[in-house]
C-alpha cells in the first residue's frame, strides 16, 4: 500500500476540479484493505473510494479524509465467465471480450473508468447495462471488516443505480466483478443512434467486434476524451417516464425512447432545446454534439460548475417540467 498526503483532487478526477485530499492510499492487493481502513479509523478520517476519477467531482475545499484508490489488477476467463479485479481499466476488458466473440458488454465500449465502478452505477449505453451480465462481486465490507460475495440480487440494480451509490453508499469496497458472457451477438433493433450509423455506413457486421467498432465511432464523434478535454462523461442522467408521462410527452412532440429498460427522454435533447448547446457557462462548455456532457474549459472551481449546473437544471425544469439529475458522485 502506498500513502500520499495533500494530493489535489483535480489531479485524481477527470473533471479536474477540487482542492487537496488529506491522504491518498493506493491499494494494490485485497490484503491492503484492512490496513487502509485501519489507517483512516485510527485518525478518525472519513473515506472515499476512487477509481479512474471519471465519475467523481471534487470540491474546492478538498477532502479532509482518506481517498482510497483501487489499484487491484488481473482477470480470469473461464469460457465467458470473466472474473475481473476492480482496478482493471474497463474498456480493455470489453475489447478482450469482443475479440473472443463474447456478447453482453460490446455496447459498453469506450466507457471511461475502472471495472469496480461498473456495478456501482450500473453502467449502461446503447441498449446494454452491466446488470444484464452481472453474476456476483467480491467486496470488502467496511462496516464489519470482512470479505464476502454479493450476488446480482444483493445489488438491487436500476437505472444508473445500485445499493453502492444509494442506501449502502460507502459501505462496500468492490474487490472483483464476475460477469457471465456468451458467444453470439446482439439482436435488432439496436439503439436508435446505432441503427442510424448502420444505415448511413451500410454495415452488416453485427458481431461483438462489429458493434464495438460502431459504438466506438459514435462515442468518438459525440463524447470528448477526458484525457484531452476535462469532463466526467455524461454529467446528467436521462429522464425516465411512466407510461402515462411518456404518452403526455409524445402528445407534445417530445422524442420518447421506449425500450426494454423503460421510457426515457434524452437529457441532452432537453438541454439543447433550452438553447445551451455549445454555450459557455461559468467556464463550463456544454458539449455541442451531446449536450448532457459538460466540458471544463476554464472553470477554475467547483463553484463555477455548480452555477452552470443550477442554470441548466432550472431552465430545463421551467421549460419542460423535468428535473435533471447529476450522474457523477460528489467527493464529500
Amino acid at each position: 500500500m502506498k500513502i500520499y498526503d495533500n494530493v489535489p483532487l483535480a489531479n485524481l478526477t477527470t473533471m479536474r476540479l477540487g482542492g487537496p485530499a488529506r491522504y491518498v492510499l493506493e491499494v494494490e492487493k485485497p490484503t491492503d484493505l484492512p490496513d487502509a481502513y485501519g489507517f483512516a479509523n485510527a485518525y478518525h478520517y472519513p473515506t472515499f473510494i476512487l477509481g479512474g476519477g471519471a465519475n467523481s467531482i471534487g470540491h474546492d475545499e478538498g477532502f479532509n479524509g482518506v481517498i482510497i484508490l483501487n489499484r487491484l489488477r488481473g482477470f480470469n476467463d473461464e469460457n465467458g465467465k470473466l472474473t475481473i479485479m476492480a482496478g482493471e481499466d474497463w474498456d480493455p476488458i470489453v475489447e478482450y471480450a469482443c475479440s473472443k466473440g463474447y456478447t453482453g458488454i460490446e455496447a459498453l465500449s469506450k466507457i471511461p473508468g475502472l471495472t469496480g465502478a461498473a456495478p456501482v452505477q450500473n453502467i449502461g449505453a446503447y441498449g446494454q447495462d452491466i446488470s444484464q451480465t452481472f453474476l456476483e462481486a467480491e467486496v470488502y465490507d467496511i462496516a464489519t471488516g470482512e470479505f464476502k460475495i454479493m450476488s446480482k440480487d444483493d445489488f438491487n440494480f436500476s437505472y444508473r443505480k445500485s445499493i453502492l451509490n444509494t442506501n449502502e453508499r460507502g459501505r462496500y469496497f468492490v474487490v472483483s466483478v464476475t460477469l457471465q458472457l456468451e458467444q453470439g451477438q446482439m439482436s435488432r433493433p439496436f439503439y436508435n443512434s446505432v441503427e442510424k450509423y448502420i444505415s448511413e455506413h451500410n454495415i452488416t457486421d453485427f458481431s461483438p467486434a462489429g458493434i464495438r467498432q460502431i459504438v466506438s465511432a459514435i462515442r468518438a464523434d459525440k463524447l470528448p476524451d477526458p484525457r484531452e478535454k476535462a469532463s466526467s462523461g455524461s454529467f446528467f442522467k436521462n429522464v425516465y417516464l411512466t407510461n402515462e408521462e411518456a404518452e403526455e410527452a409524445e402528445s407534445k412532440g417530445y422524442p420518447v425512447h421506449r425500450g426494454k429498460d423503460g421510457n426515457k427522454i434524452n437529457s441532452g435533447w432537453l438541454i439543447e432545446k433550452c438553447g445551451f448547446s455549445d454555450k459557455l457557462l461559468y467556464g463550463m462548455r456544454v458539449n455541442p454534439k451531446a449536450a448532457l456532457v459538460l466540458i471544463n474549459e476554464s472553470a477554475g472551481s467547483y463553484t463555477n460548475l455548480a452555477k452552470a449546473r443550477s442554470e441548466i437544471i432550472g431552465t430545463v425544469y421551467d421549460k419542460f417540467g423535468y428535473w435533471l439529475e447529476q450522474e457523477p458522485m460528489e467527493i464529500a
